[in-house]
């Protein structure tokens, strides 16, 4: 018998799935219409991808063969749909520990560094070009022109100083936002392994879909595994020589000999006895005889055998 914490498990793990489904079909529509028609694909392929082994379990091998193709189809499209899911939780929360941090609030200068700059240099070249020249009578004026410019130079050169520290801050806000949008760590396992945050996000998160969809395929397998034949024999009554399970007659040209007490079962009872127990083939004359391909009386024999070995275990 199937415990409790099995079917427990299995639900629970497909409401997961099915909640990460839900989740994601609704973030990758627009309009209502196409959220919704998102959600009921991802329910669909959850729980086909969930459900598909344990229903074909017993089915002929090419029905298996084609509904694997299909099964091997659902769990990939679910597990891309988990991982949308993934990836999408992953930058929501990057982008509320991003905002965590407060933005620089200093009003802007005005002019950028390149402009700053440019007029620093005609500013030096004047200044060059005074200082260079001699004095021809009026030193006064000349002196107070390069007095002027090497005020103006200062005052440029703090400017662009200014102009630098503040965007030497922003530059550290940005990486500093940049470092808590990215997982801590999934941001330490790519430095380890050499490679960029996007490849081990998008491998971590392929990681839990194929196990959350592995786990919830195996626990529906277990869940819904057929009851023992055993416990269906059980309750089937004895049949007589000339009367089958089902209510029909057997023929007359052929007497049924009970088993003897101290017999071992035939080899043909004890493969009938598993294949019984593996759900194949019911424990039922009609059922034998067709199993089996043998005659009415053959499949009679059969049965009571099974029940003479059902009796002693």
């Amino acid at each position: 018998m199937i415990r409790p914490s099995c079917w427990v498990l299995a639900i629970g793990t497909t409401g997961t799935a099915l909640c990460l489904s839900v989740l994601a079909g609704w973030q990758r529509g627009g309009a209502l219409a196409e959220r919704l028609v998102w959600v009921a694909i991802g329910i669909v392929l959850v729980v086909s991808a969930h459900l598909l082994p344990a229903l074909i379990r017993d089915l002929p091998y090419r029905v298996r063969a084609v509904a694997g193709v299909l099964w091997l189809a659902c769990m990939a499209t679910a597990c891309s749909g988990h991982l949308t899911f993934f990836l999408l939780a992953q930058r929501h929360a990057g982008e509320l520990r991003a905002s965590a941090v407060p933005v620089s609030e200093t009003a802007p200068s005005g002019r950028s560094l390149t402009v700053v700059t440019a007029e620093r240099a005609g500013v030096t070249a004047r200044l060059a070009t005074i200082i260079a020249q001699r004095c021809m009578g009026n030193c006064t004026t000349r002196e107070a022109r390069r007095i002027t410019l090497a005020a103006k130079l200062d005052a440029l050169d703090a400017e662009a100083d200014d102009i630098r520290r503040r965007q030497a801050a922003d530059d550290r806000a940005v990486t500093r936002r940049d470092a808590l949008a990215t997982d801590p760590v999934t941001g330490r396992l790519a430095a380890l392994l050499g490679t960029t945050v996007a490849r081990v996000d998008l491998l971590s998160g392929l990681t839990f879909a194929a196990v959350l969809e592995g786990v919830a395929c195996l626990l529906w397998t277990i869940a819904l595994q057929p009851r023992s034949a055993l416990g269906i024999m059980a309750v089937v009554p004895p049949v007589t020589a000339g009367h089958e399970a089902n209510g029909s007659h057997t023929p007359d040209s052929a007497p049924v000999t009970p088993l003897p007490a101290d017999a071992s079962p035939d080899p043909e009872v004890t493969q009938l006895m598993r294949d019984i127990a593996a759900g194949r083939v019911r424990p039922t004359v009609a059922d034998i005889r067709k199993h089996c391909g043998c005659s009415q009386a053959r499949a009679t024999f059969l049965r009571r055998q099974l029940a003479t070995t059902n009796s002693k275990a």
